[in-house]
């Protein structure tokens, strides 16, 4: 279930918050997602991440420190 969604001007966006966020963005592209934003330090050790999987749904992932 996610945490939370963003709204964005292209749709809504599930965003999921993971221990390990390098390999939770694996995962989804071993699932066939594609991604949209690799993996980024935000600011104060925040991580995040984006993909789309194969029905074309946003999905965010972010790691606090």
């Amino acid at each position: 279930m996610p945490n939370g969604f963003e709204q964005g001007m292209t749709g809504a966006t599930a965003v999921y918050q993971v221990s390990d966020i390098k390999a939770s963005l694996q995962a989804l592209r071993n699932d066939g997602a594609q991604v949209v934003q690799d993996i980024r330090d935000v600011g104060g050790g925040k991580l995040t991440a984006s993909a789309k999987d194969f029905e074309g749904n946003m999905i965010g992932l972010i790691q606090l420190p």
